[in-house]
């Protein structure tokens, strides 16, 4: 195609039954026109790519779309707009297409050539029928995964493919509104059908929907299918959290459908018909889905059928893959605002993975680990003895001189993506190439480790790692036998009908192979005839532009018989096929096609027996993520000189020595080092921390900071601080920032106390609360009076850990008034006088310069000295000079006041009290 953006529109543009049919007769429209319509029809969602010949075609509206997305030409063809894309590049444009958030359907032709011309409709149209469908979570299968890398190198081709993202959850939501209780259930389902992460859950939840609010931001999902009929507040959230996407690319693509299939009585049938047709070893039973919740499967049955339109509903089969989400034993809760307030998967700046926690500790080397560490960030640990095991793994991995492990983690370098390969295979979707990469690579780390399990078991301590090293060789053990039945050479080239070495275990092909070398057997021994009539002894065929067995003869000979039929000549010679070479050529293209199909067929059912070791495979695949992981946080901790830290269940508190943040500590860099800090927090002790100082004075990084270390450490992973002692948090909650949502249909203010309200609501004596500058959105009276009653209300009553940023002075007044549990702390600075050049006349005030100094200082700051960070912006001279004024008059005025209180004070409580009254009276 050209370089244009589409061509004229026209009005003919959707090739739909109904629409076409109101315009023009249907004998108008040609054969292939008239399949296109019926085709889109059935598929009116879907853009359809359509095999032609040595091209997929788009028509109509589609042809327009795929013009403008592709930046090809689009041109009028008959009655439609069409637009063209080679065979080889297909796997390229679909993806575009679907990354837009496209739904691409690829019609293919299903007869051959050969067989269609020795049948009874030769004449009439190729059927066609669509093979597959693709939309951002369902990208599984060779028409869109061609495996282009075997060596490294070899990927020159593919600049222009468009990336899987690292994960592509397909989320289902369902609602429930309970009338009496007035109560919202939300059920959810969320599935990875590339690599077969199942994920079950469901909550109550709250008007402003921040419980699903935070599963969403956790599951990351490409896709998410909601109910027809869905609430008003659900989706706002869903479009929110859509259109948040920095680049088009990256938004969720969010489809409605049909409200009945989310009814429970619906669901359930689709379940129940779903589940009784299995007869899968490891496959859930009926029993068990039945035990799920009623909006659980109020979102499987909608979730079955979706997948089976893609042929992809086999992976929700699982038993193994079935995860709970939210369940309180396994992980410490991170709500919404946590998760992007730490910045913990993505920077506030640009979306980006870049200063996010998971950028500090991904250093992992196999996709499949960089999956599974997004999950372990984003869901530390509550369970102590888990956590002591990673740690032990860590610093073993850390501190052992054995090339054992050395030689593990170079194992899995440039490996292939061998979770998303067996999920490919598990569908039966697999091309040869990525089935002969994955099995060989599956293989060789299989002998590789088992090489090494004597070392491993002399060498390595780690219960961890002992359990991960010597389980896995036997779990791959299967990938072995598969390798040996290809012919590798036929695997990687793509070519089926030579594929299996041994065709002993393949009777069809067996036989179909024979019937063709009968076939050719008899087109050799003909060569004896041909040679007798054209009286040249030394005569064999020859084949031309892909035409085999011709009979060349020079254009002088006069003994060519008349029955011979040409095939092709040049000025020398012409090329004849005799009437026996027509017949046998004939039925060898058919048999040639036909074992095609038989081969099609049997690599179909070779990758279903591979399928049934699919649960061993992901088992050890998992075991070599979690490898992957624990060298990841060992090379963190080893380069940023962390420490270990004591993590204990039996305490609330969160002890830090010399902290520092992990992200700003790594973006600074060596040469401007990071100011650490202290903290001390304890449940029977100093539980609040009340912190003040001057803006940008370096508050909100060491509050972060405290949190992520906390994060890190329910993680399994060393810390940034020379020593650290975490009771274990079962959540983390934080109210930063001002940010209004306009989606949602709330001010900034309104925001702020509804991040505050749900920490209220959520927050028990063993979580770590965060809040900065509650309070701030309104007026001042109205926002000291919310944050101290806030405050004061987590010291008292739910007595978390608690971190409260302010620059309301009243505030510190707590101290005084539980002085066992809070303690006054501000970020230290040095104040320069101004100075003042002779010319400036008296009235003129400048503000003061501020040297921040980062360091957590015992004791209240008494002021924020905002214009400071006025001066830093660039605000003009004359507007600072008449703020610093402005603010030296109120201070005086507020200083006069106080100074008259305590005077009337003191005076109240020396002189004749009736007498004092009587006078203020007549004075007032």
């Amino acid at each position: 195609g050209g370089g244009g953006r589409g061509g004229k529109v026209s009005e003919r543009s959707p090739p739909s039954e109904s629409a076409a049919s109101s315009r023009r007769p249907k004998s108008t429209f040609t054969p292939l026109e008239q399949q296109v319509i019926q085709l889109k029809e059935q598929h009116k969602d879907a853009m359809l790519a359509v095999e032609c010949g040595y091209k997929f075609r788009f028509f109509g509206e589609d042809a327009e779309i795929a013009a403008k997305e592709l930046n090809i030409t689009c041109h009028l063809d008959h009655n439609f707009m069409t637009c063209s894309i080679p065979t080889h590049r297909l796997f390229v444009h679909v993806r575009r297409l679907v990354s837009q958030g496209h739904k691409v359907g690829v019609v293919k032709q299903t007869e051959t050539s050969a067989i269609k011309s020795s049948g009874s409709n030769r004449n009439s149209l190729f059927t066609r029928q669509l093979c597959a469908l693709y939309t951002k979570s369902t990208l599984v299968g060779e028409d869109v995964n061609p495996v282009v890398r075997l060596k490294d190198g070899e990927e020159a081709d593919c600049a222009d493919v468009v990336s899987d993202p690292p994960e592509s959850f397909l989320l289902c939501v369902s609602e429930n509104w309970d009338k009496l209780k007035k109560q919202l259930t939300v059920g959810l389902v969320a599935v990875q059908p590339s690599t077969g992460d199942l994920f079950l859950d469901c909550f109550p939840d709250a008007p402003s929907r921040s419980e699903l609010e935070s599963r969403v931001l956790k599951i990351n999902p490409v896709e998410i299918l909601v109910p027809s009929d869905v609430s008003e507040q659900t989706h706002k959230l869903l479009l929110s959290i859509s259109n948040a996407s920095f680049q088009a690319d990256d938004r969720i693509r969010i489809e409605k459908r049909d409200s009945a299939q989310f009814e429970f009585a619906a669901a359930m049938d689709t379940a129940v018909r779903f589940f009784c047709h299995t007869q899968e070893k490891d496959s859930r039973s009926l029993s068990s889905v039945a035990s799920l919740e009623s909006p659980v499967i109020c979102c499987l049955g909608p979730l079955i059928q979706y997948l089976q339109e893609f042929n992809l509903a086999r992976v929700l089969r699982n038993e193994s893959s079935f995860q709970q989400l939210s369940c309180e034993s396994e992980g410490v809760t991170l709500s919404a605002a946590t998760l992007r307030n730490l910045e913990i998967l993505t920077n506030q700046t640009d979306g980006s993975v870049k200063g996010s926690l998971l950028w500090v500790l991904d250093h992992t080397r196999t996709a499949f680990g960089r999956r599974l560490m997004r999950k372990w960030v984003s869901r530390p640990l509550t369970d102590l003895h888990s956590i002591c095991q990673r740690q032990e793994a860590v610093q073993e991995i850390m501190e052992s001189d054995s090339p054992t492990l050395s030689s593990i983690r170079g194992l899995l370098s440039h490996v292939p993506d061998l979770e998303r390969g067996i999920c490919s295979i598990y569908h039966k979707k697999s091309s040869t190439q990525e089935f002969y990469l994955v099995s060989s690579c599956l293989s060789r780390l299989g002998l590789e480790l088992q090489s090494l399990l004597p070392a491993i078991r002399s060498q390595i301590s780690s219960p961890l790692l002992r359990s991960l090293l010597l389980d896995t060789p036997d779990l791959l053990a299967p990938a072995h036998g598969f390798l040996k039945v290809l012919n590798e050479k036929s695997a990687k080239s793509g070519n089926k009908t030579e594929l299996f070495s041994d065709l002993s275990g393949f009777p069809v092909l067996q036989e179909r192979t024979t019937q063709i070398q009968t076939v050719l057997e008899k087109i050799q021994d003909h060569r004896r005839d041909v040679q007798l009539v054209l009286k040249t002894p030394g005569f064999d065929y020859t084949t031309v532009s892909g035409q085999e067995f011709l009979i060349e003869v020079k254009n002088s000979s006069s003994i060519v018989p008349h029955d011979w039929v040409k095939i092709s000549s040049t000025k020398a010679v012409s090329r004849y096929h005799s009437p026996f070479l027509v017949d046998c050529y004939k039925k060898l293209q058919q048999l040639r096609e036909q074992l095609l199909l038989d081969c099609q067929r049997e690599w179909t059912n070779f990758l279903d027996q591979f399928g049934e070791h699919y649960h061993t495979m992901k088992r050890a695949i998992s075991h070599l993520a979690t490898m992957d992981c624990l060298f990841s946080l060992a090379e963190v901790a080893k380069q940023g000189d962390y420490c270990r830290p004591e993590v204990c269940d039996n305490k609330q508190q969160v002890m830090i020595t010399n902290g520092r943040h992990p992200a700003i500590d790594l973006l600074m860099g060596e040469h401007n080092q990071y100011v650490p800090n202290h903290t001390k927090l304890q449940g029977d002790g100093r539980r609040t921390m009340i912190i003040t100082g001057p803006n940008m004075g370096g508050k909100s990084s060491y509050i972060r900071q405290v949190a992520l270390i906390c994060i890190m450490a329910q993680m399994g992973s060393y810390v940034p601080a020379s020593e650290a002692c975490v009771g274990i948090l079962d959540g983390i909650y934080t109210r930063m920032g001002a940010s209004d949502n306009i989606y949602k249909g709330r001010s900034t203010f309104m925001e702020e106390l509804k991040e505050a309200s749900e920490i209220i609501r959520h927050a028990t004596e063993r979580s770590l609360v965060i809040l900065d500058e509650l309070g701030r959105g309104t007026s001042t009276h109205d926002g000291i009076a919310i944050a101290y009653a806030t405050l004061e209300y987590f010291i008292r009553d739910v007595k978390s850990l608690t971190l409260f940023v302010t620059h309301y002075p009243p505030l510190c007044e707590l101290e005084q008034l539980y002085p066992e549990h809070v303690s006054n702390y501000h970020m230290a600075f040095l104040l320069n006088e101004a100075e003042v050049s002779d010319d400036t006349s008296d009235e003129e005030v400048q503000p003061e310069f501020i040297t921040f100094l980062y360091q957590l200082t015992e004791g209240a700051a008494g002021r924020s000295y905002g214009l400071n960070v006025a001066r830093l912006a660039d605000i003009p001279d004359p507007i600072l000079h008449t703020s610093a004024r402005k603010a030296h008059e109120l201070e005086s005025m507020v200083n006069a006041r106080r100074k008259s209180k305590k005077l009337l004070s003191d005076l109240w409580s020396i002189c004749d009290k009736p007498s004092l009254t009587k006078w203020l009276q007549s004075n007032s």
